[in-house]
């Protein structure tokens, strides 16, 4: 039974479902489409190995033959420490439920660690395309901090069959600059060898959190302008798809440039013009929001897909579905929606996942 959208909406239902985005029109956008790869990444320079391996991606699961993308990532007993992540559902500490999991959810494919997707390698790498992440923040270094360390070569991901590798880069962390310059060298290395890459373009830097003159700090690290530069460092060092946090601000530079301090560079059009906000970045409609995402991805030439985000309990569900509204009227690919669906039973998750794939199957859902 297709799922009840405008319900799961709500109130928001009409706000979401009938905005027609007044900022950059749609005709100007590389849209996901089943003629995707033809259509924009036939012009680049990837091989034809790589184009084979991003359309097998398109090609999986339900939303097969859409040109939207539905993710499971469990990467978080790195990310997050393994007793966190996986103590609301002990059977995920074993990497094969994590694959089942992908697979009965109708997803494109699964995206985990080096060493969980090893772990079952030959039993399930010719069943769902793998997408391996090879480097991790983990979190038992004291103290906590913000860095990426490498887990495991191109060659591992390329020999344990994954048709795709990921990464994260902390864009404004202070060690941002070493991380741009090995993940270009191993997005390189795996294009070479006809992977796909994906890269999680993420912001970290304390100085993100912004005292207002109120003495209220506001927390820019999801903002509509800071994220939308890391989406276009990470499409310059040639990411085939990024992942992104959905917008839930804006005006990240003009903070950063207020009380006579300076950081970057900015325009005020890209708050008023490009997001529909006012010159300070307050405001705008989140489809606008998550749309300056994709402009900065090339104008969609490469793919966007936002991350489902934290469990929270009864209201993944609907969370998880305004979030796929969002990011498909805006122009985006898909979704990549991890702990909303693990950190449940089996079989609640997969229709977690089955219900954010209804929304790229809906065809009234369009681009805004």
């Amino acid at each position: 039974m297709p799922t009840d959208i405008r319900a799961l909406l709500g109130k928001d239902a009409d706000a979401l479902l009938n905005y027609e985005s007044k900022t950059v029109n749609k005709g100007q956008l590389h849209l996901p489409g089943p003629d995707f790869i033809d259509r924009v990444f036939s012009a680049t320079d990837r091989s034809p190995v790589v184009l084979r391996n991003l359309q097998s991606i398109l090609n999986t699961g339900r939303l097969a033959g859409t040109g939207f993308v539905s993710i499971l990532p469990v990467d978080q007993g790195i990310e997050h420490s393994a007793g966190a992540s996986f103590a609301p559902n002990p059977a995920y500490f074993d990497p094969e439920n994590i694959v089942k999991l992908a697979i009965e959810g109708g997803c494109n494919a699964v995206a985990s660690t080096i060493g969980v997707l090893a772990s079952v390698s030959r039993k399930y790498a010719h069943k769902i395309p793998f997408l391996v992440k090879f480097n991790h923040n983990e979190m038992l270094t004291y103290p906590n901090i913000f860095k990426q360390s490498y887990f495991g070569s191109v060659k591992q991901c390329y020999e344990m069959g994954a048709v795709a590798v990921g990464a994260t880069v902390y864009f404004g962390s202070d060690t941002s600059r070493e991380e741009i310059a090995y993940v270009s060298d191993m997005f390189e290395q795996a294009h070479d060898l006809g992977m796909a890459t994906v890269l999680w373009c993420y912001t970290r830097n304390n100085a993100f959190k912004v005292k207002g003159a109120d003495g209220k700090s506001t927390d820019y690290h999801s903002s509509a302008d800071l994220t939308g530069q890391a989406n276009h460092l990470g499409a310059t060092i040639k990411a085939d798809i990024i992942k992104q946090k959905l917008p839930t601000n804006n005006g990240g530079y003009a903070a950063l440039n207020a009380g006579g301090s300076s950081y970057g560079k900015w325009d005020k059009r890209v708050y008023t013009n490009l997001c529909g906000s006012d010159e300070n970045g307050k405001g705008g409609h989140p489809i606008d929001l998550c749309r300056y995402q994709i402009l900065n991805n090339y104008m969609g030439r490469v793919p966007l897909i936002n991350s489902g985000g934290e469990s929270k309990g009864e209201s993944d569900l609907a969370e998880a579905v305004l979030t796929a509204v969002i990011n498909k009227r805006a122009g985006g690919m898909g979704l990549i929606s991890g702990r909303k669906a693990f950190q449940k039973p089996m079989k609640d998750g997969a229709a977690l996942l089955h219900a954010v794939q209804d929304v790229y199957l809906d065809k009234s859902v369009t681009v805004a």
